[in-house]
C-alpha cells in the first residue's frame, strides 16, 4: 500500500476564532509557515528573515482568513484565503508540513481556496510568487509549473521593491512577484 492509502484523513477549514487566544495553536502555525518558507525561499531573504509572526497569525484567525489542513488532529498544511478589493478572491501563505509532502496537502488546500471563493461568488483566484530577478530558483520553478498545472496563468510581474517597499530591507536578492489568475 502506498503511504497516502494508510494516511489519516485530511480535514481542510478555516481555523476557529478561538483558536487565536491558543498560543500553543498560533505557534505551531507560525514554526511551520517559516520553517517551510525558510527553505522554499532560501536564498531570496537575508538570514534570520521570518515569513510571519504571531500577531500576523493571530490577525489572519481572528479575520476568518486562514484555512489549515489537519491530519489526524494534527496541523500539517495552511492558506491565506481572502477577496481582495478588486473582487478577486487570493490565496498564499501555502504551506504543507516537510514531513507529510507528497500526500496531496497543498494541492487539497488550493481546492479548498477556489471552493471558498466560489461560494462568495468571485470570479478569479489569485496568488503571487516571488521569484529572483537575475537567477532561477528551483523551488519557484517547481511551484510556477505546479499552479499552470493546476490552470493559474500569469498576468503580471512588478518589482517586489516597488510594491512592497517595506520588505527591502529583507532582500538577500532583487525580487519579482508574479501574479497569477485562474478564472472560477
Amino acid at each position: 500500500m502506498r503511504e497516502a492509502d494508510t494516511a489519516p484523513k485530511l480535514d481542510v477549514s478555516i481555523a476557529l476564532a478561538a483558536e487565536a487566544d491558543d498560543g500553543d495553536f498560533v505557534a505551531t502555525v507560525v514554526d511551520l509557515i517559516n520553517q517551510v518558507y525558510a527553505d522554499a525561499e532560501k536564498g531570496l531573504w537575508l538570514d534570520g528573515a521570518n515569513r510571519t509572526g504571531p500577531a500576523e497569525v493571530t490577525a489572519l484567525i481572528r479575520a476568518g482568513e486562514l484555512a489549515v489542513a489537519r491530519m489526524g488532529g494534527l496541523l500539517v498544511g495552511t492558506a491565506r484565503v481572502h477577496r481582495l478589493a478588486t473582487g478577486e478572491g487570493e490565496f498564499g501563505m501555502l504551506t504543507a508540513s516537510p514531513q507529510h509532502r507528497g500526500l496531496g496537502i497543498g494541492r487539497e488546500l488550493v481546492a479548498f481556496a477556489e471552493r471558498w471563493a466560489r461560494e462568495r461568488a468571485l470570479p478569479r483566484m489569485q496568488l503571487e510568487l516571488l521569484v529572483p530577478q537575475t537567477w532561477r530558483h528551483p523551488d519557484k520553478e517547481f511551484l510556477r509549473d505546479w499552479y499552470t498545472r493546476m490552470g493559474y496563468r500569469e498576468v503580471r510581474k512588478s518589482r517586489l521593491d516597488e510594491a512592497y517597499p517595506e520588505l527591502l530591507p529583507f532582500l538577500a536578492t532583487s525580487c519579482d512577484f508574479v501574479v497569477y489568475h485562474k478564472s472560477l
